[in-house]
C-alpha cells in the first residue's frame, strides 16, 4: 500500500470508529455503515475487510449487525 492508501484508511477506520461511539450502547448497524461507505465508491469486500480488521484489532466488537466500541 502507498502511504496515500494507508492514510485514507486510517481516515475511513477513524470515521467508522467515531460513528460507532457516537451510536451510543445500543451500537450501530452494519448495514447503514456499508450504505454510507459504498455511496463514496467503497466495495463490500473492502468494507467487509476493513470491519473485519477493526474487530481483530480490538478497536470495535460485533455482535450480530451491531457494532459497538471496545
Amino acid at each position: 500500500m502507498t502511504p496515500q492508501q494507508i492514510a485514507a484508511v486510517r481516515f475511513v477506520a477513524n470515521a467508522i470508529t467515531d460513528t460507532i461511539k457516537e451510536a451510543g450502547p445500543l451500537g450501530a448497524p452494519g448495514g447503514v455503515i456499508y450504505a454510507a461507505l459504498s455511496a463514496q465508491g467503497c466495495t463490500l469486500q473492502q468494507y467487509e475487510g476493513i470491519m473485519g480488521g477493526l474487530v481483530r484489532a480490538g478497536v470495535i466488537k460485533r455482535d450480530g449487525d451491531l457494532y459497538l466500541t471496545a
